[in-house]
């Protein structure tokens, strides 16, 4: 294996660790369910995905790497899909997000206002 395609492998190895730990920080961090699953989901799929690029890169052109390629796609498209199932669900139940004092004071308007028309009779932008 190339020097370069070493190199690139353990950086990409090492920057998904660096992730998957960031990750794990933000699980005990954060306040509510809603920003420790954003920050799961972010980082689960960003590190892992470092982490099978530089397995890949390890293997080369084999079919492990090949296996490694598809286990990636699954992680990619799964991941999100979970985490957004499991915030869905959460807020069907009735969890309410932590909000900071600044955020409570001020609610927004249910609807904005509807654009006024045009004298041509079109609406336009608000």
């Amino acid at each position: 294996m190339s020097a370069v395609v070493d190199a690139l492998s353990w950086a990409c190895l090492l920057a998904g660790g660096f992730f998957c730990a960031v990750g794990a920080i933000g699980l005990l961090r954060m306040p509510d369910f809603y920003t420790r699953m954003h920050a799961a989901s972010v980082t689960d799929t960003l590190g892992a995905g470092l982490i099978l690029l530089g397995l890949m890169l390890q293997a080369g052109p084999t079919l492990v790497a090949a296996k490694l390629a598809m286990v990636g796609l699954l992680l990619f498209f799964s991941a999100p899909v979970a985490a957004h199932a499991l915030t869905k669900a959460a807020m069907t139940r009735g969890l309410a997000p932590k909000l900071a004092e600044s955020d409570v004071s001020a609610p927004a308007p249910a609807f904005p206002s509807p654009p006024a028309p045009l004298p041509g009779g079109e609406r336009g932008a608000s």
